[in-house]
C-alpha cells in the first residue's frame, strides 16, 4: 500500500498515531477531574510513563526500517523511557512547578508529542521501501490466515488460539492487578496535639477551673466507613464525649476543651476512642498526666468592694 503525502509528508503511520493518541488520552485522565478516577487511568499512565517516551525518541532516532529490529526496538524503548523520565523530573525541580503529576504529565507529553512529530518528518524524507512501520495488518492477517486457512493442520490451529487467548489473559490479569489497590493493614491513627497543633505544649500544668484545650486527630484507614467515639475521662469519670463519622484514608482533627476541678498531681487524663459503638473496650487510648493546683486569685479576679477595703487597709 502506497503512502498518502499530505503537504509534502506521508500520512501519518499508525503506530505515531496510537502514540499520539495514547498521550492525548493520558492528558485527559489526569487533568481532567471528573476522569481522574477512571480504572482506565493506572495502564495508560504506565504506558506512558514506561514505553511512549522511549518509543518516540527510538522512532525519531531510526527511521528506517532495517536500522533495528522489533525487539531491539521494544528493548530500547522501555529503557528510554525509564532513563529520559527521571531526567525530566530532575529538570522539572528546577523550575517554579516543581516534582507534581500535572508537571510531569505535561512535560513528558510535550517530550514525547514533539519526538513523534520529528520522527514522522523523517520518515517521510525516505523511500517508502527503507521507512519503519509496524505491520499491523500483515500481523491480523497473518494470524487470521494461521487460523482458517486449511493447510493449517488442526493441532497448529488450537495452538495459536490457545497462544491469543492466553496472551490477552496475561494482559488482562496484569491490569487487573496494576489497578485492583491491593488491601493493606486495617488501622486508624488516634493522636493528640497541643493547642498550637504540635506535638508538644500539651496542658500538664493547670489551674483548677481553668479551660484547656488540646487538638485531637483520627486517621481512618480502615478500608471502610467507620463510625468513632471519643471519650475524655478523668478520674474515671467521662467529662465529654464526641463521635465521627470517616471514610477510609479520610483525617478528622477538631479542638477540644475542657475544664479539670478536682486538685492533685499526676493525675490522669484519658482519651479513648470507641469503634462502630462498641464500648466493651476502648479501641485506642490516649492520656495525659495533669497536675491540677488551685487557681491563683489577682487582683484582677476580686470583686471591686474587695480591692477597696484592700486600699483602705493601707
Amino acid at each position: 500500500m502506497t503512502d498518502i503525502k499530505v503537504g509534502g509528508l506521508i500520512r501519518v503511520p499508525a503506530d505515531l498515531l496510537i502514540a499520539a493518541a495514547l498521550v492525548i488520552l493520558t492528558l485527559i485522565l489526569t487533568l481532567v477531574e471528573s476522569m481522574t478516577d477512571l480504572w482506565v487511568r493506572v495502564p495508560v499512565g504506565l504506558i506512558m510513563v514506561l514505553f511512549l517516551p522511549g518509543y518516540a525518541l527510538i522512532a525519531a532516532l531510526f527511521p528506517r526500517d532495517d536500522d533495528l529490529d522489533g525487539i531491539e526496538r521494544a528493548a530500547l524503548s522501555f529503557g528510554l523511557s525509564i532513563a529520559v523520565v527521571p531526567l525530566i523530573g530532575l529538570g522539572l525541580n528546577y523550575t517554579p512547578w516543581g516534582i507534581r503529576l500535572a508537571p510531569v504529565v505535561v512535560s513528558l507529553s510535550i517530550f514525547t508529542i514533539a519526538l513523534l512529530a520529528a520522527a514522522h518528518v523523517r520518515r517521510s524524507m525516505l523511500p517508502p521501501e527503507e521507512r519503519f512501520q509496524v505491520p499491523f495488518r500483515r500481523s491480523l492477517n497473518s494470524l487470521k490466515e494461521e487460523i482458517t486457512t486449511d493447510q493449517t493442520s488442526r493441532v497448529d490451529k488450537i495452538l495459536t488460539v490457545v497462544l491469543v487467548i492466553a496472551i490477552i489473559s496475561s494482559i488482562s490479569a496484569l491490569v487487573y492487578v496494576i489497578v485492583t489497590p491491593k488491601e493493606g493493614e486495617k488501622f486508624t491513627e488516634f493522636y493528640i496535639l497541643g493547642p498550637g497543633g504540635m506535638a508538644y505544649d500539651y496542658p500538664t500544668r493547670v489551674s483548677a477551673g481553668e479551660r484547656s484545650t488540646v487538638i485531637v486527630g483520627i486517621g481512618n484507614h480502615e478500608y471502610q466507613l467507620t463510625n468513632y467515639t471519643i471519650h475524655l475521662e478523668f478520674n474515671n469519670a467521662t467529662i465529654l464525649e464526641m463521635e465521627a463519622t470517616l471514610d477510609h484514608n479520610e483525617t478528622w482533627e477538631e479542638p477540644i476543651s475542657y475544664v479539670l476541678d478536682d486538685l492533685g498531681e499526676g493525675q490522669k487524663l484519658q482519651f479513648l476512642l470507641y469503634r462502630e459503638g462498641n464500648f466493651t473496650a476502648a479501641y485506642r487510648d490516649l492520656h495525659l498526666w495533669v497536675d491540677v493546683s488551685a487557681r491563683d486569685i489577682s487582683a484582677r479576679d476580686l470583686p471591686e468592694e474587695t480591692l477597696a477595703q484592700r486600699f483602705r487597709l493601707i
